[in-house]
């Protein structure tokens, strides 16, 4: 499956959102009622019209995106817009009133093929409507490298960024992938939001608050 970066772009990807893991920074415990998600927009060159597919849960507090084709690579016989591909997601998040929410973790995994010389780079930011954007956590892969990634993204709570009470405000989610070419420019290096089997899933945690006036 791996045998080159035109094989590599089939590869698939998925990302989840859920309400209460043990991984979740939770300053209160989660509202009782219904969570509903709505994808508003999906953008970018890694998530290209026809590429990325969402699907909420039956319970409609979770979903999951799959991608076809997000995926940067440099070297060999690569465009040379291909090193840096890139997705934002706009999420309209429905939540009972008298919470708001942050994101308090994100589990990011995928596969990357990076010859000697070569590097690879994860990032991602989040920020409600009208406000301004976290600072983007950034994870780097240096070649040789053959194989699943997986990093993890842990805001602590005294920064999270909640959403302003009593304001239905969308979820921005922004994602990015870099690549730069080896020491040998004919071989093709990748990054991938994937893993080997393609299953893998993004999981990005919330923390829940309970608002002042319904304390």
């Amino acid at each position: 499956m791996r045998k080159g970066a035109t094989a590599a772009a089939a590869c698939l990807s998925g990302l989840a959102l859920t309400t209460g893991t043990a991984q979740a920074v939770t300053a209160d415990p989660p509202p009782p009622g219904k969570i509903t998600l709505q994808v508003v927009t999906v953008n970018g060159s890694g998530c290209k019209a026809g590429t990325a597919a969402v699907a909420p849960s039956k319970d409609k507090t979770a979903f999951t995106v799959t991608y076809s084709d997000y995926l940067a690579q440099a070297g060999g016989k690569s465009k040379p817009t291909d090193f840096r591909k890139n997705c934002q997601l706009s999420l309209a998040v429905h939540i009972p009133q008298g919470f708001t929410y942050a994101i308090a973790s994100a589990d990011y995994r995928g596969f990357a093929s990076l010859a000697g010389g070569a590097t690879g780079l994860e990032q991602a930011s989040y920020y409600h409507q009208g406000q301004s954007r976290t600072t983007a956590v950034k994870h780097t892969i240096k070649g040789k490298y053959s194989k699943n990634w997986q990093f993890t993204d842990r805001t602590p709570v005294a920064k999270l960024v909640w959403r302003p009470c009593g304001e239905n405000r969308n979820l921005n989610i922004n994602t990015e992938l870099r690549v730069t070419a080896g020491s040998d420019k004919s071989k093709t290096s990748f990054m991938a939001f994937d893993s080997a089997d393609g299953s893998v899933k993004t999981v990005y945690h919330l923390a829940w608050k309970k608002c002042a006036s319904a304390r």
